[in-house]
């Protein structure tokens, strides 16, 4: 999540207070993404000094002060809202670091990693899943990051599913090395 973009689509609405605008954003994401204080005002102050707000007034004292968006930060948060996030081939992700440092560690059962990974998830998705029957009202914001979390950790659950086979039909295979061809096929272009 973007702070910066979400503090101009806040500010696109009219003018507004740094704590309003803390305030606003731990809203606006649900009430699961606390907004530390200082981050907001450093965030201003970026803002502002990249002309894509401005305040309202000179009161030197930053929480007194108002902010409203420029047409450069109404443009620069038009083009971020249409532009695909980031999506590097092959993307940095720790569970899949785990699984692959497994595979080197003598005497660790790789299938024991990922079972115990995939308990954890399945915990974790069940107890998103209380939270959307347990609150039959909720807010639009906290319903699709509930629903969003849901999406993402059903993703990781059929990945160790097919790590898992993998892992098997690799042990039941020949020894051979296939990195290098892997990494040309993952190569992206721009």
């Amino acid at each position: 999540m973007s702070v910066r973009y979400a503090l101009l689509a806040l500010l696109s609405e009219g003018s507004k207070y740094g704590m309003q605008l803390r305030e606003e954003f731990e809203a606006a994401t649900g009430d699961v993404w606390p907004l530390n204080v200082g981050q907001v005002y450093t965030t201003l102050q970026r803002l502002e000094r990249d002309g894509l707000i401005e305040s309202e007034d000179d009161d030197e004292d930053e929480r007194q002060k108002g902010y409203r968006i420029t047409a450069q930060g109404a443009t620069d948060l038009a083009e971020w809202l249409h532009t695909p996030p980031a999506t590097a081939a092959p993307p940095r992700d720790e569970l899949v670091t785990k699984i692959l440092v497994a595979l080197r560690v003598p005497g660790v059962d790789v299938h024991e990693v990922i079972q115990a990974h995939r308990r954890q998830v399945v915990e974790l998705m069940q107890q998103w899943t209380r939270f959307k029957a347990d609150d039959a009202e909720m807010d639009l914001p906290f319903a699709l990051v509930v629903d969003a979390e849901l999406t993402r950790l059903g993703a990781i659950v059929r990945w160790l599913g097919f790590a898992d086979k993998q892992v098997t039909r690799a042990a039941k295979a020949p020894v051979q090395s296939t990195t290098p061809k892997l990494r040309r096929r993952m190569v992206v272009r721009s």
